[in-house]
């Protein structure tokens, strides 16, 4: 068996509003191995890039993650003081954000960002050493070295998104963390950055966690889907599992919404409804009132997490004990 990079045990993010408390993320636990890509999807506000966050202590106030661990490579993260956690982020675990031009500070050229990284982690290397690294990777990542003397504006969507990935290898971390690395693109251009984060995972033998809303995008460039809904994850398995034997209605229902070209007579299907307010939560399974399936007990009672086969996980009282 592989052993484990990445473990993630009963993590739980809250964030407190005026109107009372939100478990964005609740009691989320996952494994992953060296290599592996890992697909975290659902819906918006289901707590996707709070999950992300989390993993490298980055939730934004008034959020603060209030229970879990975070295992890399045996070091538990959420237990690291604060100056600790800093030589962690870009070094072991980076993030790449959604919006690159919110990322990347205006006023900077290109090389000082990475000058900034890279002497911040290894203060004895140079300004021109560094800024020779950089040109390189921009290389690797199919952008001009001369770029590296732009300013963000003077670089297009696709281009800045290509800077943000390049930054996030830039010190060879072992696992990326890609928040909608594709929003806002055109699907040309999608493409070619999904392109580019395979084969910067490849060459460089990284860990990548990859959210996104688009469960085909997940299903065609990930190992294994971890599919949450309203802070819950609700199944998680090897993509094999999910596309041979979906077994949530949430993720069934997301599957039936994808487009086959293969089927001429393929009916599209919206799952009903709208994601709970997580601020006045249904009792009992969370997805019961858009669930066809429902069952007097899902009213009810919250259903546990439970492994169905050998690695394959679901929150559904469809299965288990409660079937019977």
């Amino acid at each position: 068996m592989q052993k484990q990079l990445l473990t993630v045990e009963n993590l739980t993010v809250e964030y407190w509003a005026r109107r009372g408390k939100v478990r964005a993320v609740d009691n989320v636990s996952f494994s992953l191995g060296k290599t592996e890509t890992l697909g975290v999807v659902g819906e918006s506000g289901s707590g996707k890039s709070t999950l992300g966050l989390s993993l490298i202590r980055l939730v934004p106030p008034p959020g603060r993650i209030v229970n879990g661990h975070v295992w890399l490579e045996g070091i538990d993260l959420l237990k690291l003081r604060e100056d600790e956690m800093r030589k962690v982020r870009g070094r072991k675990i980076s993030f790449i954000f959604q919006d690159p031009m919110t990322s990347l500070n205006p006023v900077k050229k290109i090389g000082e960002h990475f000058v900034e990284l890279i002497r911040t982690h290894e203060p004895k290397i140079s300004d021109e050493e560094a800024l020779q690294r950089a040109e390189k990777l921009l290389e690797d990542v199919g952008i001009q070295p001369e770029r590296i003397n732009d300013y963000p504006h003077q670089l297009s969507g696709g281009m800045r998104q290509r800077i943000m990935i390049a930054l996030a290898i830039v010190l060879n971390p072992c696992i990326v963390i890609a928040d909608e690395p594709t929003t806002a693109l055109d699907v040309i251009v999608q493409a070619k950055i999904l392109d580019l984060l395979k084969d910067v995972q490849n060459k460089y033998a990284m860990t990548l966690i990859l959210i996104t809303h688009d469960l085909s995008i997940a299903m065609e460039r990930c190992d294994k889907i971890l599919v949450m809904y309203a802070g819950h994850m609700v199944e998680h398995a090897y993509i094999k599992d999910i596309y041979r034997n979906p077994q949530h209605p949430y993720t069934q229902g997301l599957l039936r919404s994808i487009p086959n070209i293969e089927l001429a007579e393929q009916k599209l299907e919206a799952i009903p409804g709208s994601p709970p307010d997580l601020l006045n939560l249904p009792k009992g399974c969370r997805f019961w009132p858009r669930c066809s399936s429902a069952m007097e007990i899902c009213r009810k009672t919250e259903p546990k997490l439970i492994e169905t086969e050998p690695g394959h996980f679901v929150r559904c009282f469809l299965y288990g004990d409660a079937k019977k």
